[in-house]
């Protein structure tokens, strides 16, 4: 049995939303730490207040081991926020803690700080972290730490800005007190992604893979689209299923979400050979089906469309398709075209970035634009 404590702030539900989900898919006990009174209060005392709070939970840690013979190696710690850090505290005095969650640890005051007074590997055996507004306090009123403070650090679309938030109006006027005693979603709307991601990650952790990168660009270029050897961590609940080797920390991962519910996003690689009578300006667009769903059209490429030429991209879908069974593709010209061209897909070869998986289709003719053309597996498998 794990006792799973949930460390924050706001008066946002998120905790008790959390806790119902978690007792449905596993044997817990969730324990919610309410630390409004000393946290709603400007930044700078709410900051100081992490040392408090953390040393009473690790006192409530120590009961429960000497008098219920509980230790600490069944507990995980959930920290949002200043929640991180507190969580960070709690560990630092408790030796053993088995895990601690940083849900988008806070920056101000934090970041680039000795080890001893923020979150970091030390705190717990396993530390695993999420950033979500990791841009700079300054001028763009990003909250959360840029620096790596676990064991496996998750920069999901790359830590900073995230689908479905807007770019805060308030970015060139700064009152830190202010924001943080009358938060809004729309102000801390990337700070709070890490705990929605969290939320959903523990229903669909699959679509939570995070892939090993050096940074956010070289992902997006479509260069990290393998899993190592130990496979990808799950970004979220069931990131410590991942085997953290001896002595390694700080280990950073890389994902795209979506940018409403659900969140959850499954990675394809896409290499696409292209036929036609001729060459034209335009997009192409696939979409793919498979035993368990189906996925949206997905651009590929925007470009000179050269028949014969091979075009490859990595996209997110929305949906795992499982086995796929058939993928379609369309294209369009960007411009008229009095020649009336037609293009078709002679080839296309799927990747499942989860465990590199192939799959291979084989197109027949071409297509006029914005009709669809509907690819098989190949009769040879190649």
């Amino acid at each position: 049995m794990l006792i799973h404590g949930f460390l924050d702030n706001s008066k946002s539900d998120w905790v008790t939303d959390t806790c119902q989900l978690l007792v449905q898919v596993d044997d817990v006990n969730c324990i919610v730490v309410d630390w409004k009174k000393g946290g709603m209060i400007t930044f700078t005392q709410s900051a100081h207040n992490v040392r408090v709070v953390g040393a009473e939970i690790s006192y409530f840690l120590s009961v429960l081991e000497q008098d219920f013979k509980y230790c600490s190696s069944k507990v995980h710690l959930v920290g949002h926020s200043l929640g991180s850090h507190i969580a960070g505290e709690a560990g630092k005095r408790i030796p053993g803690i088995a895990r601690i969650t940083g849900l988008d640890p806070a920056e101000p005051y934090f970041q680039n700080t000795p080890a001893e007074v923020r979150l970091d590997p030390t705190d717990a055996r396993f530390v695993d972290v999420i950033h979500t507004d990791a841009s700079c306090l300054i001028p763009s009123v990003g909250l959360g730490m840029m620096q790596a403070a676990g064991h496996l650090d998750f920069y999901p679309n790359g830590g900073e800005y995230m689908p479905g938030c807007s770019k805060n109006v308030l970015s060139t006027v700064l009152d830190l007190d202010g924001i943080w005693e009358g938060t809004t979603n729309f102000v801390a709307c990337n700070h709070n992604r890490a705990i929605k991601y969290f939320t959903e990650s523990i229903k669909i952790p699959e679509g939570y893979l995070g892939f090993p990168c050096a940074d956010y660009n070289t992902f997006q270029s479509g260069t990290c689209f393998n899993c190592s050897r130990q496979g990808c961590p799950a970004m979220g609940y069931f990131a410590d299923s991942y085997k953290v080797l001896p002595g390694i920390v700080n280990e950073k991962f890389y994902l795209n979400t979506g940018g409403e519910k659900p969140y959850a996003r499954w990675r394809y690689s896409v290499v696409l050979k292209l036929t036609g009578n001729r060459a034209v300006s335009g997009d192409i667009r696939v979409a793919l089906y498979g035993t368990e769903g189906n996925s949206r059209q997905h651009q590929l490429v925007k470009a000179l469309l050269k028949p014969r030429d091979v075009y490859s991209q990595v996209i997110d879908v929305e949906a795992d398709p499982g086995e796929i069974l058939k993928v379609k593709f369309i294209w369009e010209n960007s411009f008229i075209n009095p020649f009336l061209p037609k293009l078709g897909a002679e080839s296309i070869t799927i990747t499942r970035g989860r465990d590199g998986k192939e799959f291979h289709f084989c197109g027949s003719g071409t297509v006029k634009k914005l009709t669809l053309q509907t690819l098989a597996p190949c009769a040879s498998g190649i």
